[in-house]
């Protein structure tokens, strides 16, 4: 994922790539790319010896506090890679780091930026499809053996959980998850989750590395119909409830209805979530994902462990504005 970023920055416009980072000297070789940029083999080098002024970090998850706070105290504005930490204590130091230094800090949460989620977002203020009943996520796909440090939870869930958040306009009040381990040496590789969000909506995450082929979807029930989203494809449809009459928020009946695709202007997500991290750099505006934000979704992520854990549910204590 570094190297995508590498790619990306390069020709940013507003934005020169001066350095890349790794402790593999050929993952620099390959982010290089071939471009007349330095790469060093680690980040307190790059950090001493360029300065920068923005800096992505993707690395491992235990490492980025680490790596984090010692950008933000060499006075750059910061992109971590989700989820925003290992754990909701080294997220909050990340966050505490980047008050005091008065740096931005903004999380990779980048399915926040793929235009299919973007347009379902403004149909849903629109009203189009009424009060959100459920939505229901399924992302699969085979192991990936770059991740040994986390499980699917903390790897993968954060997607959805951000999404869902970003478009119900809510939290999350308690979860209830089961999760297996089969190919993962260490951590969960399958789990299924439920989560309860505040004004009654349901999520649901299928998730797992287990699946020959990958599968990034999200359905959206709404009482007037069903929204159909792929992250992949950048599609998005609507299934109309046809009979859809709703009386004091009731729902008086279900039939099937006609099936709507809206046109969805393709562009890569990463781009432009680099893209919002420059602009808010420059603008000094709060970032389109707050550490805050990716502190919501980190603890979200650690109640549905301890749920799978005790196969019981969990609630989600409310994390401070502030945090």
């Amino acid at each position: 994922m570094g190297a995508n970023h590498a790619r990306v920055l390069a020709d940013l416009e507003g934005v020169e790539l001066v350095a890349v980072a790794d402790a593999d000297p050929e993952r620099v070789r390959r982010a290089l790319g071939g471009r007349p940029i330095l790469g060093f083999g680690d980040a307190p080098t790059l950090l001493r010896e360029i300065r920068p002024e923005l800096v992505c970090v993707v690395v491992p998850t235990q490492l980025h506090e680490e790596v984090a706070v010692a950008a933000i105290r060499a006075g750059a504005h910061v992109l971590v890679e989700k989820p925003i930490a290992a754990e909701l204590e080294s997220a909050a130091r990340i966050a505490e780091a980047a008050r005091a230094e008065g740096v931005l800090l903004t999380v990779g949460h980048i399915e926040r930026f793929n235009p299919a989620v973007r347009e379902l977002k403004q149909r849903l203020l629109a009203g189009q499809g009424g009060r959100v009943i459920q939505l229901r996520a399924r992302r699969v796909g085979p192991f990936p053996h770059r991740i040994r440090d986390v499980g699917v939870i903390h790897d993968l869930a954060p997607h959805d959980i951000d999404v869902m958040r970003y478009l119900l306009d809510a939290e999350v009040e308690r979860v209830y998850a089961e999760s297996r381990r089969h190919v993962h040496t260490e951590n969960e590789d399958l789990f299924a989750g439920l989560l309860t969000f505040t004004g009654g909506a349901q999520g649901m995450l299928d998730i797992n590395w287990l699946t020959p082929m990958k599968e990034r979807t999200l359905t959206v029930l709404c009482e007037k119909g069903m929204f159909a989203l792929d992250y992949a494809a950048q599609s998005l449809a609507f299934y109309e409830n046809y009979a859809a009459s709703a009386r004091e928020g009731v729902i008086a009946s279900v039939t099937e209805g006609p099936m709507t695709r809206y046109p969805v202007a393709n562009r890569e997500p990463l781009r432009l979530e680099l893209e919002s991290f420059r602009d808010a750099a420059i603008a000094g505006t709060p970032p389109a994902v707050t550490a805050h934000d990716g502190i919501v979704a980190l603890a979200v992520a650690e109640a549905l462990v301890r749920s799978a854990d005790s196969a019981l549910p969990v609630a989600v204590a409310p994390v401070g504005v502030s945090a």
